[in-house]
């Protein structure tokens, strides 16, 4: 109990920036997981190639290698980014390419009639899309992108390969200076699992109160 007590605030301090890498990494993920899911759903073809490549590259390769790629290997073509940066930036690609899917997936299962029923009625294409399909969409889409984000705030421990100080480091830091390895992680996991709890029930009731909207 005396290590948890003075590792206790380390701790949360990791737990602070590994909460703000998650919130953060998901905002952005979802910018932009958007923006490629409509580049998929109604761009042309040159823009649905590019935006299906983007998700192939993203989803095809580990999102340990594209942390290391940005932090290692863009300072040989002049780019060189702090620790923090590096693993948001990573985090952001590579959840948008999947937020981009949930999208995409809410916007296929939008009955094609109704676009063809709000352009009869004069309404432009735009405002179709974002006062009748995109509520719709994301009313689908909602459950797999709440599961995206609980497992992206897992995936913020790969920031410790590249020596952001969030929880997991925070944990190894204590470990390796006190051999209390089986303490530590079990107390990281511990508080991981909370967090993602917590994201959990906060899902359940945004689902339920999107059920009743409709």
């Amino acid at each position: 109990m005396d290590l948890v007590g003075r590792a206790l605030p380390l701790l949360l301090r990791g737990l602070a920036v590994t909460v703000g890498l998650g919130i953060s990494a998901f905002v952005i993920g979802c910018g932009l997981g958007l923006a490629i899911a409509l580049a998929r759903f109604s761009g042309g073809r040159l823009l649905r190639f590019a935006a299906g490549a983007y998700v192939s590259v993203f989803r095809g390769t580990p999102l340990l290698v594209q942390i290391l790629l940005i932090y290692f290997a863009l300072p040989q073509v002049g780019v060189r980014l702090e620790p923090i940066p590096s693993a948001l930036l990573a985090l952001s690609l590579n959840a948008s390419a999947y937020l981009g899917e949930n999208f995409r997936s809410g916007l296929v299962a939008v009955d094609k009639g109704q676009w063809e029923a709000a352009l009869s009625l004069g309404m432009a294409s735009a405002r179709i899309l974002r006062r009748i399909i995109l509520p719709q969409a994301i009313r689908v889409a909602l459950p797999p992108i709440g599961s995206r984000f609980i497992a992206l705030m897992k995936d913020t421990s790969l920031a410790s390969v590249v020596t952001v100080v969030e929880l997991t480091r925070v944990a190894e830091n204590v470990g390796s200076a006190t051999f209390r390895y089986m303490e530590m992680f079990v107390i990281v996991g511990v508080m991981y699992w909370i967090v993602n709890t917590l994201l959990q029930l906060v899902q359940e009731g945004l689902e339920r109160r999107m059920q009743r909207a409709y």
